[in-house]
Protein backbone atom coordinates (compact mmCIF):
# COMPACT_ATOMS: atom_id res chain seq x y z
CA UNK A 1 0.00 0.00 0.00
CA UNK A 2 1.33 3.42 -0.91
CA UNK A 3 1.69 6.13 1.69
CA UNK A 4 -0.30 9.34 1.42
CA UNK A 5 2.89 11.14 0.40
CA UNK A 6 3.60 8.59 -2.35
CA UNK A 7 0.05 8.98 -3.69
CA UNK A 8 0.45 12.77 -3.72
CA UNK A 9 3.84 12.53 -5.46
CA UNK A 10 2.36 10.19 -8.09
CA UNK A 11 -0.51 12.61 -8.65
CA UNK A 12 1.81 15.58 -8.98
CA UNK A 13 4.00 13.70 -11.47
CA UNK A 14 0.97 12.79 -13.60
CA UNK A 15 -0.35 16.38 -13.52
CA UNK A 16 3.06 17.67 -14.60
CA UNK A 17 3.31 15.14 -17.45
CA UNK A 18 -0.16 16.00 -18.75
CA UNK A 19 -0.33 19.75 -18.23
CA UNK A 20 3.31 20.76 -17.89
CA UNK A 21 5.20 21.61 -14.72
CA UNK A 22 4.37 25.31 -14.91
CA UNK A 23 0.62 24.80 -15.15
CA UNK A 24 0.48 22.19 -12.41
CA UNK A 25 2.88 23.92 -10.05
CA UNK A 26 1.24 27.32 -10.56
CA UNK A 27 -2.22 25.93 -9.78
CA UNK A 28 -0.92 24.55 -6.50
CA UNK A 29 1.30 27.51 -5.60
CA UNK A 30 -1.43 30.06 -6.31
CA UNK A 31 -4.23 28.15 -4.59
CA UNK A 32 -3.86 29.90 -1.24
CA UNK A 33 -5.76 28.85 1.85
CA UNK A 34 -9.17 28.90 0.16
CA UNK A 35 -8.39 26.69 -2.86
CA UNK A 36 -5.47 24.82 -1.28
CA UNK A 37 -7.60 21.90 -0.05
CA UNK A 38 -9.13 21.57 -3.54
CA UNK A 39 -5.72 21.39 -5.23
CA UNK A 40 -4.52 18.87 -2.65
CA UNK A 41 -7.61 16.71 -3.25
CA UNK A 42 -7.24 16.93 -7.05
CA UNK A 43 -3.53 16.05 -6.90
CA UNK A 44 -3.88 13.27 -4.35
CA UNK A 45 -7.14 11.56 -5.29
CA UNK A 46 -7.96 12.55 -8.85
CA UNK A 47 -4.46 12.14 -10.25
CA UNK A 48 -2.64 10.08 -7.59
CA UNK A 49 -5.34 7.48 -6.95
CA UNK A 50 -7.56 7.40 -10.03
CA UNK A 51 -5.25 8.52 -12.86
CA UNK A 52 -2.47 6.54 -11.19
CA UNK A 53 -4.51 3.33 -11.39
CA UNK A 54 -3.21 0.39 -13.37
CA UNK A 55 -6.23 -1.00 -15.22
CA UNK A 56 -6.63 1.78 -17.81
CA UNK A 57 -3.84 3.45 -19.72
CA UNK A 58 -3.63 7.24 -19.64
CA UNK A 59 -4.72 7.70 -23.24
CA UNK A 60 -7.94 5.80 -22.54
CA UNK A 61 -8.49 7.79 -19.34
CA UNK A 62 -7.95 11.01 -21.30
CA UNK A 63 -10.44 10.05 -24.00
CA UNK A 64 -13.04 9.11 -21.36
CA UNK A 65 -12.43 12.43 -19.59
CA UNK A 66 -12.84 14.36 -22.85
CA UNK A 67 -16.19 12.60 -23.36
CA UNK A 68 -17.36 13.32 -19.82
CA UNK A 69 -16.33 16.99 -19.79
CA UNK A 70 -17.98 17.41 -23.19
CA UNK A 71 -21.20 15.80 -22.01
CA UNK A 72 -21.28 17.99 -18.92
CA UNK A 73 -20.49 21.17 -20.86
CA UNK A 74 -17.38 21.84 -18.77
CA UNK A 75 -15.51 23.80 -21.43
CA UNK A 76 -12.54 24.91 -19.32
CA UNK A 77 -11.90 21.35 -18.14
CA UNK A 78 -12.44 20.08 -21.69
CA UNK A 79 -9.75 22.39 -23.04
CA UNK A 80 -7.30 21.22 -20.39
CA UNK A 81 -8.09 17.57 -21.03
CA UNK A 82 -7.77 17.90 -24.81
CA UNK A 83 -4.21 19.07 -24.09
CA UNK A 84 -3.78 16.19 -21.66
CA UNK A 85 -5.13 13.70 -24.21
CA UNK A 86 -2.57 14.86 -26.79
CA UNK A 87 0.17 14.59 -24.13
CA UNK A 88 -1.06 11.06 -23.36
CA UNK A 89 -0.81 9.95 -26.99
CA UNK A 90 -4.29 10.57 -28.40
CA UNK A 91 -4.49 11.72 -31.99
CA UNK A 92 -6.76 14.45 -33.36
CA UNK A 93 -8.68 11.70 -35.19
CA UNK A 94 -9.25 9.79 -31.95
CA UNK A 95 -10.46 13.00 -30.30
CA UNK A 96 -12.85 13.56 -33.20
CA UNK A 97 -14.30 10.06 -32.87
CA UNK A 98 -14.73 10.40 -29.11
CA UNK A 99 -16.55 13.71 -29.62
CA UNK A 100 -18.79 12.16 -32.28
CA UNK A 101 -19.54 9.25 -29.97
CA UNK A 102 -20.28 11.69 -27.13
CA UNK A 103 -22.61 13.61 -29.42
CA UNK A 104 -24.79 10.52 -29.84
CA UNK A 105 -25.17 9.97 -26.13
CA UNK A 106 -24.88 13.48 -24.67
CA UNK A 107 -26.52 15.54 -27.39
CA UNK A 108 -25.59 17.64 -30.37
CA UNK A 109 -25.31 21.01 -28.53
CA UNK A 110 -22.67 19.56 -26.20
CA UNK A 111 -20.84 18.07 -29.19
CA UNK A 112 -20.82 21.35 -31.13
CA UNK A 113 -19.27 23.15 -28.16
CA UNK A 114 -16.79 20.32 -27.62
CA UNK A 115 -15.71 20.26 -31.28
CA UNK A 116 -15.20 24.03 -31.27
CA UNK A 117 -13.12 23.93 -28.08
CA UNK A 118 -11.07 20.93 -29.22
CA UNK A 119 -10.34 22.53 -32.61
CA UNK A 120 -9.10 25.71 -30.90
CA UNK A 121 -6.81 23.75 -28.58
CA UNK A 122 -5.44 21.65 -31.45
CA UNK A 123 -4.63 24.85 -33.35
CA UNK A 124 -2.94 26.31 -30.25
CA UNK A 125 -0.82 23.14 -30.09
CA UNK A 126 0.20 23.58 -33.73
CA UNK A 127 -1.99 20.70 -34.93
CA UNK A 128 -4.25 21.54 -37.86
CA UNK A 129 -7.64 19.85 -37.36
CA UNK A 130 -8.37 20.29 -41.07
CA UNK A 131 -5.67 17.72 -41.85
CA UNK A 132 -7.53 14.89 -40.11
CA UNK A 133 -8.49 12.36 -42.76
CA UNK A 134 -12.13 12.38 -43.76
CA UNK A 135 -14.26 9.51 -42.48
CA UNK A 136 -16.30 9.48 -45.68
Amino acid sequence: MRTSEEVYDTGLAIRREMFGPAGSDNAIANAGPFKGPLEDFVTRYCFGEVWGGEDLDRKTRSLVTVAITSALGRQTALRSHVRGAIANGASPGELRDVLLHTMLYAGIPAAVDAFNQAAEVLKELGLDPSTVESRR
